[in-house]
């Protein structure tokens, strides 16, 4: 029997509505009432350029037929059989890396000259043509092999100047050829961490067009994980010189609609844009000797050159990469390993100490 004393089609008094909705609150967790976070602010890097930019060096490695003809633009026409590299150790030149404290390594798997650094389907230029290994070597297995087993991580430079190829100039050929050397080095070798590639060309060599677009859509397809360096990104760009060397203040923000492949206004790559529409961080390439591929007559850079290199890199929001060619012999040199031992321990001795570590951090608001 219902309760007289209760009427269900009573208001609640209006007094009484305070009393309810303080009620309500006070039982909601204090954690649910937290303010949500701010939004961000565009733009934002991907998971692979964030992975990309917690590192601060990569060793470069050019190598191939220059080494062994004491050039550093080869024109294409030298013989396969001058590649003999009789002592390649490619395990070596990862231990000099990580030893060295650098987090991954780029190979030129095919310099300007064309010469293929694995055995390519699609021209007999390359190691299958040379006396090395009787011809079934792969510098690029050998050098896939040592990084996975030493965690580091690999990345691979394709050339799109071919001083070799027959088909350089037409530009659909190529664009073909180039996709197919591009497929080979993607779908082979286990995961790719960086694809490298740039628009140097010399002056009177043939004119056509990059199907950049297309080329990117494919490695991004085949190695989803793979950041994309170019003059323009689409993930990392150049500095705009092969000094090492970035802007005093260098923005991962740029304006990729303000850059062209091989024709970059080298002082906006140098700085960045703080205003850039897109996220493309800066990656500053330099040798520890004057030339990119190894010459016998050349000496290393000074571990104080490298560490002053390294502040003006690393330290200016960029990723180092340091070329260190192997010889001749197909192994990299003793004076380059002690220039970045010495370099190492400069950085060890300088950066021990980590001042931030135990410090307080206090904020007006959150």
């Amino acid at each position: 029997m219902p309760n007289p004393s209760f009427n269900s089609r009573k208001p609640i008094s209006v007094h009484a509505l305070p009393i309810f909705v303080s009620l309500f609150f006070s039982a909601i967790p204090h954690s649910a009432l937290k303010i949500p976070p701010p939004l961000p602010i565009l733009p934002l890097p991907s998971a692979s350029q964030l992975q990309w930019q917690l590192s601060s060096m990569a060793l470069f490695l050019h190598f191939g037929p220059n080494t062994f003809t004491d050039s550093e633009w080869g024109t294409g026409h030298a013989s396969p059989s001058v590649f003999n590299p009789t002592l390649l150790n490619a395990s070596q030149w990862v231990h000099v890396a990580k030893e060295a404290g650098f987090s991954r390594v780029i190979l030129t798997a095919k310099h300007h000259d064309g010469f293929c650094l694995w055995l390519s389907e699609y021209t007999d230029y390359s190691v299958k043509a040379s006396p090395w290994r009787n011809g079934k070597g792969d510098v690029v297995a050998e050098l896939a092999a040592g990084a996975k087993e030493a965690g580091i991580a690999l990345g691979l430079y394709l050339s799109p100047w071919d001083r070799h190829e027959s088909c350089y100039g037409k530009t659909l050929e190529y664009n073909e050829f180039y996709i197919g050397q591009m497929t080979e080095l993607l779908t082979r070798y286990g995961d790719i961490k960086e694809v490298w590639l740039d628009g140097a060309k010399g002056e009177g060599e043939k004119d056509m067009e990059y199907y950049f677009d297309a080329w990117f859509s494919l490695i991004h397809q085949l190695q989803p994980d793979a950041v994309i360096f170019s003059d323009a990104g689409p993930d990392t760009r150049w500095i705009g010189d092969e000094a090492g060397v970035a802007g005093s203040t260098c923005w991962s923000l740029f304006n990729r609609s303000n850059a062209v492949i091989g024709g970059t206004n080298p002082q906006y790559s140098q700085g960045g844009d703080p205003h850039g529409h897109d996220w493309v961080p800066a990656e500053c390439d330099v040798s520890i000797r004057p030339g990119w591929f190894w010459h016998a007559s050349q000496v290393p850079k000074s571990a104080l050159e490298l560490l002053d290199i390294y502040y003006k890199s690393a330290g200016r929001n960029c990723l180092l990469l340091l070329n260190v060619p192997p010889n001749s012999s197909g192994l990299i040199s003793d004076e380059d390993i002690q220039a970045l031992q010495e370099f190492k321990e400069l950085r060890r001795s300088i950066f021990s100490n980590n001042l931030a570590e135990k410090g307080l951090l206090t904020a007006s608001s959150i």
